[in-house]
């Protein structure tokens, strides 16, 4: 998708993190933003930073989990902009980690609500948008959690996984009915980003510590920013899997390498 000046962008989890780094990397180009958090304070804070980088830009607080807060983000973006063009479903939690047979409950169902159904939300909301007007793009955040296994985080791998699966099927689908809509998934590695403590704060029970960060892979560090630049060239090359971070494509790799094993194997 070709990404111009005068484009509306909505971006979930945007008041930090990955969603600020992408709200304000497409903000540079011209695109105006529609900014979504369900922190009210962090989003007053970051609608002030854009603004004063000269983006134009709307904060709606927002619950991915609940479809009725998701359509009020969507009636509030085309009420005030009239149009969409770009839905960055990147709002996202982390849970304890722990093995899968010590998880609880409320952490699959925390993490599903948000990592996974929120997803869902923010694609049926807008395709018929994108749809009608019959350009756009969906990014979709994942992470390498949805290219590998991660020991002591199968509620965060198994909703990852689930939105890696999502958007290559969803990609096929829009560009079946509407060449010019489609979808990437974006797939990083460690990213400097405040998840862990804010998912601590957001829910105590049963979200992680800053130290449980899910992008614990060895290497270094993607700042947002580089990653958003990294993401929109994605976009722009209508990439549908978007994947950055020091061990992410070795991982993948090993990953499908065991696959094609196995597969011989029953040959």
């Amino acid at each position: 998708m070709r990404i111009e000046p005068g484009q509306v962008a909505v971006v979930t989890g945007g008041a930090s993190g990955i969603g600020y780094g992408l709200a304000a990397g497409l903000g540079s180009r011209g695109v105006k933003i529609v900014l979504a958090d369900i922190r009210q304070a962090g989003l007053i804070e970051a609608t002030t930073a854009l603004t004063a980088l000269g983006v134009e830009v709307l904060g709606v607080v927002t619950d991915v989990g609940d479809p009725e807060s998701v359509a009020h983000l969507a009636d509030s973006t085309m009420g005030h902009f009239g149009r969409v063009d770009i839905v960055c479903n990147n709002a996202g939690v982390v849970g304890a980690q722990a093995p899968m047979w010590e998880q609880q409950p409320q952490t699959w169902q925390w993490l599903i609500n948000i990592k996974l159904m929120g997803v869902v939300h923010g694609v049926t909301t807008f395709a018929p948008l994108l749809l009608q007007h019959g350009t756009g793009h969906f990014l979709n955040t994942a992470s390498a959690g949805g290219l590998m296994p991660l020991p002591t985080m199968t509620p965060y791998n198994a909703t990852m996984h689930a939105v890696v699966g999502l958007t290559e099927t969803l990609n096929l689908e829009l560009r079946a009915v509407a060449p010019g809509v489609g979808a990437s998934v974006l797939c990083p590695g460690r990213v400097a980003t405040g998840l862990g403590t804010n998912s601590q704060a957001l829910e105590p029970s049963v979200g992680a510590a800053a130290t449980g960060n899910p992008q614990d892979l060895a290497g270094s560090v993607l700042d947002p920013a580089e990653l958003a630049e990294l993401t929109v060239a994605g976009i722009a090359a209508d990439a549908v899997h978007i994947v950055a971070g020091a061990g992410v494509a070795a991982g993948a790799q090993a990953r499908m390498d065991s696959l094609l094993r196995d597969l011989d194997l029953g040959a």
